[in-house]
């Protein structure tokens, strides 16, 4: 079927279909991807749900993988998989310095392996510098699954997935190309019939 002939139901529905298909996709940083509007901590097999704040600067506004500010920051890991609640979980943040030679050195928190029942681990931390950081969650188990994320600390943006801006992109677009083809058709069915 020919674009131009697609009334305005059908148009509809096609741009229904394209930014369905564009929707689904997920925007990754390491071991975090924002999918189905969820942040997403891959561990191994494993999958916990990733929610920071920053209660202080962003009130209840969430964020998923750069911490927008410096400041008190709360993360909570939910696991997603029941499967975690008996294994131990460890979480370090360590400042990004391009070596980890001396994990000790550069870490700001750490969490020991610990075992979580109720499927939740939270941990408060106040970012007093700008930077960039990595986090590290490691379910312990035969085998030991380590995520590894890095992240940015007060870089004076707010996170915002850039998925979200490449759908509005392209969404705009295609709707900009089906509109001239639309308008094209009708204008040489028009000069057809004149003539």
């Amino acid at each position: 079927m020919s674009v131009q002939f697609l009334k305005p139901a059908g148009l509809c529905l096609l741009i229904l279909a394209i930014g369905a298909s564009f929707s689904t996709q997920a925007h990754a940083h390491g071991g975090l991807a924002l999918a189905e509007d969820m942040c997403r901590l891959t561990v191994g097999p494993y999958n916990m749900h990733f929610t920071g704040y920053q209660p202080d600067n962003t009130r209840n506004k969430e964020f998923c993988e750069d911490i927008p500010a410096t400041g008190r920051t709360v993360v909570v890991l939910d696991y997603m998989d029941d499967a975690l609640r008996p294994l131990s979980t460890e979480v370090r943040v360590i400042r990004d310095t391009g070596s980890e030679q001396d994990i000790q050195a550069v870490t700001v928190l750490h969490l020991p392996p610990k075992v979580y029942p109720a499927g939740t681990v939270n941990f408060e931390y106040n970012f007093d510098k700008p930077g960039k950081y990595i986090g590290l969650v490691t379910v312990g188990g035969t085998p030991e699954h380590i995520s590894r994320f890095p992240f940015s600390v007060g870089e004076g943006k707010m996170w915002m997935p850039p998925s979200y801006f490449i759908i509005a992109f392209v969404g705009a677009a295609i709707v900009v190309v089906i509109i001239f083809i639309t308008m094209r058709g009708r204008r040489n069915t028009s000069d057809s019939t004149v003539s």
